[in-house]
């Protein structure tokens, strides 16, 4: 497996639920099949699995077989004898099923992570990186493929995303200066609001003719800066961090 097998799709709300798939070809891991391998895992038995799910235990064999032909073998599986039989996971269901718990782990952060997406039109394209043209200014973005697979070329219309934890923040005098860091891309702005959590922050920085960009800190970083509305900052974001989607 790689990442090339790996899809999900939101639900379109903005709490952390999400369906998550491992994808081989046309084979599909999904929370479903979490579930069985982790019911045998518990039980020792696929047959005691499947009854905990209310299904049958030839579905269930049907399934881990239709699994093992694109993940490799997942359940060992003992006939009976002295000890009676049983079901086991190997080291690849295991792996698997890590896999799956990280990739969901990641999407639910993503999932609840505020971003700030400004509208613009690329001017100029280097491999997988462009230069998009928005009200806020210059920025550098990765490009995102569209549905046909392609890259958006010079002239495409693209909404360019970053996210709240992609953003740094920083007290103008002490500012990486333009050009001067890999972030690439610098905005001078005030802040206009602060919505405090337990330990973390969403800070909104206003820039002059653009959509507001958002920053999580944690609370130390707030009170580092002695952030508070109207407080002048310069926020900062790598362009591998930031995504040119193509609008259609």
């Amino acid at each position: 497996m790689d990442n090339r097998f790996l899809t999900s799709r939101g639900n379109g709300s903005m709490d952390a639920s999400v369906d998550v798939q491992l994808r081989v070809d046309d084979a599909v891991f999904d929370g479903s099949d979490a579930a069985l391998l982790r019911a045998i895992d518990e039980s020792g038995s696929v047959r005691a699995a499947a009854d905990g799910l209310g299904r049958s235990r030839a579905r269930a064999l049907s399934r881990i077989d239709v699994l093992e032909v694109a993940f490799g073998s997942l359940v060992d599986r003992k006939r009976g004898g002295a000890r009676g039989g049983g079901s086991e996971l190997t080291g690849t269901a295991r792996e698997l099923l890590a896999r799956y718990d990280r990739l969901r782990a990641t999407l639910v952060g993503t999932a609840n992570v505020a971003e700030s997406v400004l509208p613009g039109t690329i001017s100029a394209v280097d491999g997988e990186l462009g230069v998009v043209e928005t009200d806020a200014g210059v920025v550098r973005a990765r490009l995102v493929a569209d549905a046909s697979g392609d890259r958006p070329a010079v002239g495409r219309r693209v909404q360019v995303g970053v996210r709240s934890d992609a953003v740094t923040v920083h007290a103008p005098p002490d500012s990486p200066p333009a050009d001067g860091t890999s972030a690439r891309n610098r905005f001078e702005g005030v802040v206009a609001g602060i919505d405090r959590k337990t330990a973390v922050a969403n800070v909104t920085v206003d820039v002059d003719g653009s959509e507001p960009f958002v920053a999580l800190l944690t609370r130390d970083s707030l009170d580092r800066l002695s952030l508070s509305t109207g407080t002048p900052v310069v926020v900062t974001f790598k362009a591998t961090a930031t995504r040119a989607i193509p609008v259609e």
